[in-house]
């Protein structure tokens, strides 16, 4: 009996596999989701119901974000544009510690505005319909469509707003409990581990043990532990060992987000960092990392208070920020010491710089530094952004241009590295990163300047991160695999998105196809939705397509 007729067929394709072996051409078939052959060109399927001529491109699976933040963004414009345009097909949501699940009627009005900086706030006019409160819920709604794959993690700080508020101090026994409940439940509902925000209310307010706790649930439902640490500034290191010392003691896998030494005290100190991931990987800590290939970072403008100033939640933050008292002793903080996300870092009011505003009376000042707009006002840098913080309810966001580019070098170098957006999507001007991540890889990095190889830079993209996440048949181009994969022009692909242009989608990446449904065709978003969540089963592994 004929074989039957595959509905893809890739001719004459450079194939780089996502294993980091070498380039090969071959002839790949597709049929429905499924990669059906991979075979010396002439030696496979002769025709398929659609031919696609790939000589001179490269076809490699698909690229997974490993830190996005896309977690309203997939549901309101779910063709994904950002994403889809650089070959991205899967993202992984939930990051830092803050996303809205699981939440109840309480806590997700206050998480809607505590991260509306990082996704926006929807209101009751919009249409949008906030019909979830658990984590299986919000996957299911991703299931309804979405452009690319989504996988999730458990937000700690949403689940510690569950359990116990916004208080600063160690749970109960009973506090801690509940945490280990709902986090094992949103594990069993499909989540792929544990982020934390450190830095981030309420967070920032556990200690070590009360982590471990934690991560001894995640490691049992066999996820990883994605922690945004204390400090990226003078305590940068200590904070980086923290989280190893976290992975020891629970036993659970560690995957370092927006691995970054920045501002001008951790200049040229990279090598420190990896140091210290090279001895816990020898020491048997099961550790990955992530980062982006840009200096500047982004965050809210709030997130430069210190941890104290944001206890008891967004109204108990602005209060604070009518007091006298209380302001003084901010600016003491931000000025003096440091607060607690930079700790021993004075801030420098030249290198932050305003990306996005939920207030549009504010848009104008959108573009430049708080230095800059204080010297237009007659005003310190703090009082402008003390004025900011009020006026724009906490929701300004920002870039922070504070990055050195050895130690952005040296980092992804490194063979336990991934790549992650870290890509906000809010705002008039937000980070580039957010279009332009993985084709600044592959153009910049990777064909330019020779830091990796094509295959180191796409292994880093696909097959690392898939193993990562526990993704079953997925981050390879082998038969039986699921068909994300991505088409590219090694010579012309590049990142188009600048600072000043944010918006723009990466160029030479003509074909991109999830889960066998093509969303990009001859350079175009097709408008197709064929991604779904990707689950993980209590066992650890992808549920089952």
């Amino acid at each position: 009996m004929a074989a039957p007729t595959p509905d893809l067929l890739f001719r004459g394709a450079t194939v780089v596999d996502g294993t980091g072996a070498g380039r090969f051409r071959a002839d790949v078939a597709v049929t429905g989701a499924t990669i059906e052959e991979v075979a010396a060109p002439g030696e496979g399927p002769r025709t398929a119901r659609q031919v696609l001529d790939a000589d001179g491109l490269v076809l490699a699976p698909g690229f997974i974000d490993m830190h996005a933040h896309s977690d309203l963004r997939l549901l309101i414009e779910p063709e994904h544009p950002s994403r889809v345009t650089q070959g991205v097909t899967c993202e992984v949501l939930g990051q830092d510690g803050l996303s809205y699940a699981p939440v109840d009627d309480t806590t997700l009005p206050a998480l809607r505005r505590q991260i509306a900086g990082w996704n926006g706030n929807p209101g009751d006019g919009s249409g949008f319909d906030w019909d979830w409160r658990t984590i299986g819920e919000y996957l299911d709604r991703i299931d309804r469509g979405a452009g690319v794959n989504a996988c999730y993690l458990v937000p700690h700080g949403s689940v510690r707003m569950l359990a116990m508020g916004w208080d600063n101090r160690p749970p109960t026994p009973a506090e801690l409990d509940r945490m280990r409940g709902l986090l094992a439940q949103g594990l069993r509902e499909g989540a792929v581990g544990m982020s934390s925000g450190l830095t981030y209310s309420p967070g920032m307010y556990a200690d070590t043990a009360e982590l471990v706790a934690l991560c001894e649930v995640v490691a049992e439902y066999g996820g990883y532990h994605a922690p945004h640490q204390r400090s990226y500034g003078a305590g940068a290191l200590e904070g980086y060992a923290e989280m190893v010392e976290i992975a020891r003691r629970s036993g659970c896998p560690l995957h370092l987000t927006h691995a970054t030494m920045n501002f001008g005290v951790n200049e040229g100190r990279a090598g420190e960092l990896l140091a210290l991931v090279d001895a816990a990987l020898a020491g048997g800590v099961d550790l990955t990392l992530d980062s982006y290939p840009y200096l500047p970072g982004s965050t809210t403008l709030s997130a430069l208070l210190p941890s104290w100033a944001t206890e008891g939640g967004p109204d108990a933050t602005l209060a604070r920020l009518t007091s006298a008292a209380d302001r003084e002793r901010i600016r003491e903080d931000v000025e003096e010491r440091g607060s607690d996300g930079c700790h021993g870092v004075v801030t420098d009011w030249a290198t932050i710089q305003l990306s996005g505003v939920q207030d549009q009376r504010l848009a104008p000042l959108v573009g430049r530094t708080v230095a800059e707009i204080a010297a237009e006002r007659g005003r310190t840098g703090t009082e402008v952004f003390f004025e900011l913080l009020r006026e724009d309810s906490l929701a300004t966001t920002i870039l922070q241009h504070v990055g050195h580019e050895e130690n952005v070098r040296a980092i992804m170098r490194h063979p336990a590295h991934t790549v992650g957006s870290d890509g906000l999507l809010t705002g008039a001007r937000p980070h580039p990163r957010a279009w332009g991540t993985f084709a600044r890889y592959l153009a910049h990095y990777s064909r330019e300047l020779g830091v990796l190889s094509l295959e180191e830079t796409i292994t880093r993209m696909t097959g690392r991160p898939a193993r990562r996440l526990g993704l079953v048949r997925r981050g390879l181009v082998r038969p039986g695999y699921h068909a994300d994969l991505v088409l590219l022009d090694p010579d012309t692909v590049r990142d188009t998105a600048t600072f000043e242009h944010p918006r723009s989608p990466a160029a030479g990446i003509p074909y991109v196809y999830v889960n066998g449904t093509a969303v990009v065709h001859d350079g175009t978003p097709t408008g197709a939705l064929p991604g779904r969540a990707l689950r993980r089963t209590h066992r650890g592994t992808e549920a089952a397509a």
